[in-house]
């Protein structure tokens, strides 16, 4: 999150009983959540291994041994981004939102200019009702992340929605070939339920950055929009060849694959996504909806109900399971 295509309450939703997708992606250096816990220099460095290990305790469903696997290997080496990072997003879908936001701000304290550190704290503002806190985390957190639907979001519920979309025109306009500028409009096209303008932003984007997983994700989501999902399904492969271990394009490709009905396919996208990240819950609310799609609703239920162990705030599952039980 912003928590990687994010888990915030404001998140944009698709329609209830569609497969969920993903905007493009989603720290305790002094961690304190423990008093005994001090430094312990044994630990070797290995970031990348401190992350799979994290993520293997949640697939198992030990949520709370990979938090306090992660921050002992970051009290040893505490200026370590990437499982800093991983920490503040497990605190968020345990629903500690104030160590989530002590463990994003104090990398931030270290690195300012973090854009996916200050996107997740959007998140935590956001799902706190912190409106200008939140938007502006969003804004520092920009361009190269996914907080345009958030903004689009916080702007509506502050009641400048207007002035902001006419600001993000404006400034695509007197930039043409910015990507940025375009990615950020076509992102709230999306935001606004308004595929054409979004995929012809997106497009033009990708004119300029040809190689943009961001837009590529953005391009595909805005075609299945639109129910052209041959041409999402040709968009997300293209956004995986570039990275075969892009977490939304993949998942998307998924969801892409659930629409058209086409079961088997989608399943070999969903076990893959679980694969790079078990700790998101957008892939179990997938697999429930993947469980419905063949008659089967009670395995389906428990896919919900794990997704939100995973998130308890992850609207998509309540919605999908409010329908199972009705």
């Amino acid at each position: 999150m912003g928590i990687l295509g994010k888990i915030a309450i404001l998140t944009a939703v698709l329609t209830c009983g569609l497969p969920l997708c993903v905007r493009a992606q989603t720290v305790t250096h002094t961690i304190d959540i423990n008093p005994g816990l001090k430094a312990n220099t044994d630990f070797i460095s290995d970031p990348q291994a401190a992350i799979d290990q994290a993520r293997s305790r949640v697939a198992a469903g030990d949520l709370a041994g990979a938090i306090r696997g992660l921050a002992t290997y970051l009290a040893a080496h505490p200026t370590e981004v990437a499982p800093a990072r991983l920490l503040g997003d497990l605190y968020y879908r345990q629903a500690n939102l104030h160590m989530a936001e002590v463990t994003y701000k104090d990398i931030l304290s270290f690195h300012p200019d973090d854009r996916e550190t200050h996107n997740r704290l959007g998140s935590v503002y956001a799902t706190q009702n912190r409106i200008n806190e939140a938007i502006s985390e969003f804004e520092s957190s920009l361009p190269g992340t996914d907080s345009i639907g958030d903004l689009v979001e916080l702007h509506l519920q502050k009641g400048d929605l207007p002035a902001y979309k006419k600001r993000l025109e404006g400034a695509a306009a007197d930039h043409p070939t910015d990507p940025d500028a375009q990615t950020e409009l076509a992102e709230a096209y999306a935001a606004l339920h308004d595929p054409a303008n979004s995929v012809l932003y997106f497009a033009r984007a990708l004119d300029n950055a040809p190689t943009s997983l961001l837009a590529l994700n953005g391009l595909g989501m805005a075609y299945m929009d639109e129910r052209n999902y041959g041409k999402a399904v040709e968009t997300f492969a293209h956004c995986r060849g570039l990275d075969p271990q892009d977490f939304p394009c993949t998942l998307n490709t998924g969801a892409t694959y659930l629409e058209m009905k086409n079961l088997d396919a989608a399943q070999l996208q969903l076990d893959a996504a679980r694969r790079m990240a078990p700790e998101r819950p957008e892939t179990q609310v997938d697999y429930g909806y993947l469980a419905d799609s063949r008659g089967d609703w009670k395995t389906a239920v428990g896919d919900y109900l794990r997704a939100l162990l995973l998130s308890p705030y992850s609207r998509e599952a309540y919605f999908d399971l409010g329908f199972d039980y009705e």
